[in-house]
Parts: structure tokens; sequence; C-alpha cells
């Protein structure tokens, strides 16, 4: 197959490599999985005989029609055709809190992919290969380069860790960058709110859009606040937090807490 630019498509030919993957989601026999962007079949091929269910969502016509070909007669598989961004992941599942997901996400959308995993509700677990420097910034310790909304994003509704390197030369084309594996697990059940959840997201959108910005001048600016110097005063006293620190210091938790101030501001 000549993989489709638009589509951010890159195999991975690396047999080992795709059972690792695989062996990653640690898939039993009563789970129920979903595989994202199955492509080519690469991890489906050591994947489908593992759980109860599988569900392939696969955007690319062609090659969804070569997988339902392949899989004709397997009725522990569903295929679905679309774009993940589109469907309905609690649709899809039977019970979307025991789902594991695993995929091979396109570096041209791994972020909005991502979040969507991560809106309510959940699955358990996610396993997905990304671009080294998505997984970097999801991994990033606070103070750090790559440390932003992502990081922040991720982190306060789920744990993250790194599971695998994989080189660009195990895909076909090579593409320009190294890719990692990242395990996703949400909390569950999640430890804030949904209303409080919107609001870190919120805050995290201001901040990061001005990170070289105090964040006593980020409240005082953006249009979502617009505090006076002395409401910021009083919310850094409450906080605990020094406001007049960079976004790019504060830990997630730290911007739970200040979201939390925030809400009573």
């Amino acid at each position: 197959m000549r993989p489709k630019r638009s589509l951010g498509q890159n195999f991975l030919v690396d047999p080992n490599l795709q059972r690792a993957i695989v062996r990653a989601l640690d898939v039993q026999a009563s789970d129920e999985v979903l595989e994202i962007g199955p492509g080519t079949g690469a991890l489906t091929r050591h994947l489908v005989d593992l759980p109860r269910r599988l569900v392939l969502v696969e955007l690319d016509r062609v090659l969804a029609d070569r997988l339902a070909q392949e899989l004709d007669g397997r009725p522990q598989v569903i295929l679905v055709r679309g774009d993940i961004l589109d469907t309905d992941i609690a649709a899809l599942a039977e019970d979307i809190s025991a789902l594991k997901v695993i995929g091979n996400i396109p570096y041209n959308r791994t972020s909005p992919i991502v979040f969507r995993l991560l809106e309510r509700p959940r699955p358990a677990e996610i396993v997905v290969m990304v671009q080294k420097e998505v997984g970097e910034r999801m991994l990033a310790a606070p103070g750090s380069r790559t440390y932003g909304a992502l990081s922040v994003g991720v982190r306060v509704v789920a744990r993250v860790e790194r599971v695998l390197r994989v080189r660009r030369t195990a895909f076909r084309p090579v593409p320009r960058v190294d890719s990692v594996v990242v395990r996703i697990r949400p909390f569950h059940p999640p430890r804030l709110s949904a209303a409080r959840e919107k609001a870190v997201r919120v805050l995290t959108r201001a901040a990061f859009q001005r990170r070289r910005k105090q964040f006593q001048r980020i409240l005082r600016d953006d249009p979502a606040y617009r505090l006076s110097r002395r409401e910021v005063a009083e919310v850094e006293t409450r906080s605990g937090l020094e406001l007049t620190r960079r976004p790019e210091t504060f830990a997630p938790e730290d911007f739970v807490r200040l979201a939390k101030m925030l809400e009573r501001t």
C-alpha cells in the first residue's frame, strides 16, 4: 500500500515492535479492545485472537475494505469505517470504563486524538504510539522546555508512562522523527468533577498562550478572568502559590488548586 500523506500514514513494519506494543496492553481473554487506525493490520494480526471483542476504527476506506476481507468470519471483530474524532467511543463499547485502547496515532492528529480519548466517560487504559516530541511533552516535568498545556491536560486526568522508544527506521516510509509508545491510565473514579476539569482546561489554555508572562498578569489580562490586583492578591494568599512565577513552573496539581481558588473569586 502507498501511504497517504494527507492521513499522516506511516506503516510499522518491524514485527518485534508490533508484538511488543500489543504485549504492553496486556490483553486478557475477557477484555474489550479498541484499535485506532489499524491500517494494514500490523498490530491487529497480533491482537485479533486475544480479546473477546475487538473494535477497529479506520478512516482509510481502501485499508478498511482490505481488513474487512481479511477478518471476515471473525465474529468478535467489529470494523467501523470513519474518523475516531467523529466517533462516539462510548457507544462503540459495551463498557467504556473497562475498555482498553491501542493505536499507532498519526503524527498530524496526535493531540486531538489523545484529548478525544480523555473525554468523559474514559476507557480503562490507552497504549498509543506517538511522535517522540509529543510523548516527551506528556511526560515533561514543570519548568522544562517541553512542559506545557498537553502535559497538564493529560496528567490532571490520568497517569502517563513511557513504554517503548521506537526508531524511525521501524516505519515505511521512514518518517523524519522517532516515536515513543506511552501508556495512559485515566483515574477511575475521576479525581475532579466535570466542572472542575473544565475550569482547569480554561486556565491551562489561558496560561500557556502567554507562558512567558507571570501568572498574576495573565489573570489580570485574560478575558476569562480580568481580576483586579486585589483579587489576584487574595487568590495568591488562599492558594499558597506564588503568582509572580510563570505558568511553565506550575505542576499539574498547582493548576488544579489555582482553578479551585478562582472559582471562589
